[in-house]
């Protein structure tokens, strides 16, 4: 789960991370009044959406009085921002966040993940701030500086030593490494954040370090640990396919391309997609609906991909070790039936309860096309869909 800009500042600020002041407004009156409260001279303001590149998108703007802050506030409330991270839709701006203007005399990238080959939390760092860090990675690598703390012990003194130097730190800046690498550490651990990411962190023209912008995502299996976390998810920035996916325990994500996906297995998954566009075409989603499976669950994942209108065809593959064939057939029948067929649909079944999967399918009535094999399968969807 992702939160927004001034809500990842709110939890920071609770483990005593240095954060500028700032207010988040979801009217243009609210933005003035956020303004006359933190006092000029110059103000931020943000356009607050699940995204990265807002400043290149324009959704970062600066403004020198209390009515360039209400110019600003009404071009970008309602706005569509377009950038690297939308994809060409682009979000709609909904709310803002005003924040204090800051001095700044250096940038810096700083984040924490879960490393999962070590089984520790990594935390990633540079001295090149405010560019994008795989920018970073591809022109200059020797920039990036990882390293990783043991959950077993949590950060030790040499940890934000390796933090200073990676980051060229000296003197007082140094010194708040010692305090803002645990703060940040505690706050990634108890909420069980699966990304923090700050870019970027700045050092201000008084020597002090603050966090300018923060990225958070949250391990999903965790929420239910975290009422105060759950209650600040902001379903208008989320797909209403993901969202309906969500009610049903099913994972799935949305994509791009023509060709909607069914699969149980993430692995398998990740296999259909890629050979999908093996074959020439573009996956639509990302949908596992896992080895356990009912008839319903697997009736309403047909029915989100069907509700896509990118979707020019299906492909269901499944392979059936816990998940049985059979109920995969009778889902997709019952689904069918329900919603109609407007696309191809092409089926391959191969496992537990096979013979009866197919059995069902071919005494349904239905317009399937059935497939021997994954790469059978992706080539005659691609072939339906190019040919409807």
């Amino acid at each position: 789960m992702n939160i927004h800009e001034h809500q990842a500042k709110q939890v920071l600020a609770e483990f005593g991370v240095p954060v500028p002041r700032g207010y988040p407004a979801f009217s243009v009156d609210e933005a003035v009044q956020a303004a006359e409260k933190l006092g000029g001279p110059v103000w931020v303001v943000k356009a607050q959406i699940h995204a990265g590149g807002r400043g290149k998108g324009g959704g970062v703007k600066l403004a020198r009085s209390v009515d360039e802050v209400r110019q600003l506030a009404s071009q970008m409330l309602g706005m569509t921002l377009v950038t690297h991270q939308t994809g060409p839709k682009g979000k709609v701006v909904r709310r803002l966040y005003i924040e204090e203007g800051a001095s700044i005399a250096k940038e810096y990238y700083l984040s924490l993940l879960v490393d999962r080959e070590t089984s520790r939390v990594a935390v990633v760092a540079s001295t090149e701030g405010g560019m994008d860090i795989e920018e970073v990675a591809h022109s200059n690598p020797k920039a990036i500086h990882t390293f990783t703390i043991d959950p077993a012990t949590g950060p030790w003194p040499h940890h934000a030593l390796l933090l200073g130097r990676a980051l060229g730190l000296t003197g007082d800046a140094a010194k708040q490494a010692r305090t803002l690498l645990p703060a940040l550490y505690k706050a990634f651990t108890e909420k069980d954040m699966s990304l923090l990411e700050i870019n970027p962190l700045i050092l201000t023209g008084d020597g002090s370090l603050k966090v300018l912008d923060a990225k958070v995502a949250f391990d999903d299996n965790a929420l239910y640990r975290h009422p105060e976390i759950v209650s600040l998810r902001d379903v208008t920035e989320e797909d209403a396919k993901e969202i309906e996916a969500s009610k049903h325990e099913l994972s799935y994500i949305a994509l791009d391309g023509e060709i909607g996906c069914m699969v149980n297995g993430a692995g398998l998954a990740m296999a259909t997609m890629d050979i999908i566009k093996l074959y020439g075409a573009e996956p639509a989603n990302f949908l596992d609906v896992g080895g356990g499976a009912s008839k319903e669950k697997v009736t309403a994942a047909f029915k989100i991909i069907t509700a896509d209108p990118n979707v020019k065809g299906i492909l269901v593959n499944i392979f059936g070790g816990i998940m049985r064939c059979d109920i995969i057939a009778e889902g997709v029948v019952a689904a069918v039936k329900e919603v109609g067929l407007k696309v191809p649909l092409v089926v391959r079944l191969e496992g537990t309860n096979v013979d009866l999967g197919k059995k069902i399918i071919a005494e349904s009535g239905l317009n399937v096309i059935a497939a021997n094999d994954l790469a059978d399968g992706a080539e005659k969807i691609v072939a339906a869909v190019r040919a409807a």
